[in-house]
């Protein structure tokens, strides 16, 4: 079955497109099921892994709206009430006094060594004269602000600077790194992060730890572990600029759909109804792939009586640069009745960074509002155009257009809707966000633009404007694609299950890019968000791939097109699957350092057969055949018992002999013995799918360990989690004896701690997508809700207020890793169970 898109629906900071209807508070005839939990972050605007945004508190006015990566991406918004300023969303953000700059502000000069270096290494009289300077940041090349290059597994870095002058009595530490980092204050260890990698970490530290008379000393040691590595860090004190929207409304809720999320407030007399809706309906490409989200708003009189409202909300060009320290355009113009604030760099490098720790800077965020008497959109001073408001209930009409440095000078790109005398009759509007990225993807040389344009011939003033034409029926559709997809998980696997897919929609599908290959192929290319930033990567797609097996199969084969294409070109020529095709947007062949050669040739090929299935032909295997033939081969040659090397689980590390790696292989051969039946040709069909039963026997001999099966075929006592055989079960192979999933189910339902089931033996750490394919290996609900239960319980406990990780530790619900990843799209694999 196939559904709809979640990108228009949802509003606010992702495309500075603030388009005020002042339509009918409730149009949608359809009510939404919606669920209430506390989510790491909650979802606001979710275009693609650049435009993203996010509320990471459980008030959505206790802090500023952020970016996956952790930089803020402004929105605010305002109510005010006969007078009375409520803010409702976001939060002023208001800069830090930079103490010491981070790298991203100021390229700073250290000293570091990539060796062990002596005793006391941290302490403010160790002589690092013998050290080498360097500019910050440390780290591989083509991440943010690098200044030196490091490419070994350790680096120690040393800051000297002198007592800074601190007012407000307030210091803080702001520090990125990748992998394990360590960083001491004179002598004292204020942060050991353990095996982690986090972006712009805030830490308030105590000022007394400064020697006020001499020379200071920051010293940082970091490990990392494999991919990208990172140093960077800076000390700040609070700004002496004061907040103006200082009162805040009172949230009374927050609570969850697929597309949308749903906050209610009282505002002194008014009430006040939000929803962000981002229309990403998985059946409707052009739809998903519109680069539109909506704020709707509604208003209603608690207490009788009417009263006077205007309803404020703004973004700024945050949501269009990388770093603070660019020059940004704004402009006022219109599209038809469309009025709109648009901003972008001056430089627009389009396409010109990769990685992972980076922000758009080309393009133009648009903030729109149609063309009413009621309604204002204007840019202006930071503060002055929020102060007018609080006085006044309007803004000055401002400039027509400015440039400026965000690090300089701020702007606000603000709308206001007056609405009049507000009864107890609901009355409301919506706003829209827009991000138009000119280009979106390099692929193998070519430029793409976004799916949405149709080749360029569609502009971001069409979008809009269809976008404001279709509202009713978007918000029909996403009500009702809503509420099919709560009551489908609902019944596959009970609430905890249903709200974990609900967090998880939005999240997988805007972790892509919608794009068409220059012969008009579908490409949907995945990132690694806070991960490597690789681009289409197979082991990415694997995991993500049962939301999109679900709703629409050809968002898979987007995700599978540009590794066929890799190979059947000629471009890439070992006889395995690439690991990915480039660093994102760049796909233009692997940058990964490493091969995966089992995991990836396993993955492309179960995928493929999974697409067949879920079609009832192989006509998508039919195209890709004889590449498909060879990674076939390469798994009955190789997969049994697998040589030293990296799985999708590449944070830990190679290893020989990988139980559950081989279930991937066995599992790929008998794939390609399903497809091989499915297109006619039965006597390839009967000798893979023989070979496919005689590697399961030898495998259930050489893995067993008595009460469970091993992590290695070599090493009696160890175990993990084998998820890679819930596809024996899902397309129908059933060449493993059943009992070797029940044996395994029974032994992890030991070894589970408060917050999940661990990857392995190893290390307590865990990966939520495959918590949830080792469940769908049960065969009652009773063993799956034990499963799914304490993964529901890290999502609501988590102290990691990021967008949701899919790699933490399951004794304190702790994030280890990776963040706003696609992964977790695989939470819908329950639904692929027929015998559920």
């Amino acid at each position: 079955m196939r559904k709809f898109s979640i990108k228009q629906l949802f509003f606010l900071f992702t495309a500075l497109a603030v388009i005020q209807a002042c339509a009918p508070a409730e149009k949608v005839t359809t009510k939404v099921a919606t669920t209430s939990l506390r989510a790491p972050a909650y979802p606001l605007v979710t275009i693609d892994p650049y435009t993203s945004a996010w509320s990471e508190t459980d008030q959505l006015f206790d802090g500023p709206v952020r970016h996956w990566t952790g930089k803020t991406h402004s929105l605010i918004g305002a109510i005010r009430v006969d007078g009375q300023v409520y803010r409702f969303l976001g939060k002023e953000d208001l800069p830090l006094k930079t103490l010491l700059p981070m790298a991203s502000e100021e390229a700073w000069e250290g000293k570091f060594v990539t060796n062990v270096p002596a005793k006391n290494w941290e302490q403010p009289d160790f002589s690092d004269a013998k050290w080498q300077s360097g500019k910050a940041a440390f780290g591989t090349p083509g991440m943010s602000a690098i200044g030196t290059e490091w490419k070994t597994k350790e680096i120690w870095v040393r800051r000297e600077f002198k007592a800074p002058e601190i007012t407000s009595g307030n210091l803080y530490l702001i520090y990125s790194h990748d992998d394990d980092f360590e960083l001491y204050l004179n002598g004292k260890e204020i942060v050991n992060t353990g095996r982690s990698a986090r972006n712009n970490v805030f830490l308030k530290i105590d000022p007394a730890l400064l020697n006020k008379e001499g020379m200071n000393i920051l010293a940082a040691h970091c490990l990392d572990r494999g991919g990208l590595a990172y140093v960077d860090f800076g000390l700040y004190t609070d700004s002496e600029q004061k907040e103006i929207f200082a009162q805040t409304a009172v949230q009374n809720s927050v609570s969850l759909s697929a597309t949308q999320t749903h906050y209610n407030f009282t505002c002194g007399p008014v009430d006040l109804n939000v929803q962000f809706v981002s229309p990403l309906l998985p059946n409707d490409l052009n739809l998903l792939s519109r680069p539109v989200s909506y704020i709707n708003y509604q208003v209603a009189s608690n207490d009788g009586a009417k009263h006077d409202v205007q309803v404020y909300f703004e973004t700024t060009p945050q949501w269009a640069v990388n770093e603070l320290s660019q020059e940004v355009q704004v402009s006022k113009g219109g599209f038809g009745n469309i009025s709109f604030l648009k901003a972008g760099t001056t430089e627009q490098p389009i396409l010109q960074k990769k990685g992972d720790n980076l922000r758009i800077d080309w393009g133009y965020v648009y903030l729109a509002a149609r063309k009413s008497e009621n309604n204002v959109v204007a840019m202006g001073n930071y503060a002055d155009t929020k102060a007018a408001f609080a006085n006044s209930g309007s803004i000055d009409l401002g400039p027509d257009e400015l440039t400026t440095r965000l690090n300089q000078a701020m702007p606000a790109m603000a709308c206001v809707e007056n609405l009049g005398k507000v009864s107890s009759k609901k009355v409301g509007s919506y706003v829209m966000i827009a991000y138009d990225d000119i280009e979106s993807i390099q692929y193998f040389g070519t430029n793409l633009k976004a799916w949405w344009t149709n080749g360029g011939t569609v502009t971001i003033g069409d979008a809009l404007q269809t976008a404001v034409a279709e509202y009713d029926s978007i918000m029909e559709r996403c009500a009702r694609f809503d509420n099919q997809l709560w009551n489908e998980t609902l019944a596959a696997g009970g609430k905890n299950y249903a709200d974990l897919c609900v967090l998880a929609f939005r999240q997988s599908i805007a972790a892509h890019k919608l794009v068409k290959d220059p012969e008009g192929n579908i490409l949907f290319l995945s990132k690694e968000n806070f991960s490597n930033g690789s681009i289409g990567t197979v082991d990415v797609t694997y995991p993500s791939a049962p939301l999109f097996l679900k709703y629409n199969p050809d968002l898979l084969k987007g995700m599978l097109n540009p590794i066929f294409y890799f190979s059947e070109s000629g471009k890439w020529t070992k006889p395995f699957a690439a690991h990915d095709v480039g660093t994102y947007p760049l796909a233009n062949g692997q940058t990964y350092g490493g091969d995966m050669p089992v995991e990836e040739c396993g993955n492309m090929i179960i995928l493929t057969a999974a697409i067949a299935q879920m079609e009832g032909n192989a006509d998508y295997a039919a195209k890709h055949w004889d590449v498909l033939t060879i990674w076939a081969n390469y798994l009955l040659e190789n997969g049994l018992d697998p040589e030293n090397q990296l799985c999708t689980d590449d944070f830990a590390g190679h290893f020989a002999h990988n139980t559950n790696l081989s279930v991937k292989a066995i599992m790929g051969i008998a794939s390609y013995g399903k497809l091989a039946s499915m297109l006619g040709k039965n006597n390839i069909a009967v000798e893979y799918t023989g070979k496919a039963k005689e590697m399961a026997a030898k495998w259930v001999e050489m893995a067993n360990d008595g009460d469970h099966y091993r992590l290695t075929f070599d090493q009696a006592g160890t175990w993990s989690q084998k998820y890679n055989l819930v596809w024996d079960k899902l397309l129908g192979f059933n060449i493993f004896p059943k009992q070797v999933a029940e044996t395994e189910l029974a032994y992890y339902l030991t070894k589970q701690n408060k917050y999940g089931l661990p990857l392995d033996n190893r290390r307590t750490y865990t990966k939520a997508d495959w918590i949830v394919w080792t469940a769908t290996l049960a065969g009652d609900q009773e063993t799956f809700r034990k499963l799914i239960d304490p993964l529901h319980l890290f999502v609501t406990e988590t102290p990691d207020r990021v967008p949701m990780s899919d790699w933490y530790e399951t004794p304190d619900a702790k994030q280890v890793g990776f963040q706003a990843r696609s992964v977790v799209g695989g939470y819908f694999i329950k639904l692929l169970d027929k015998q559920q």
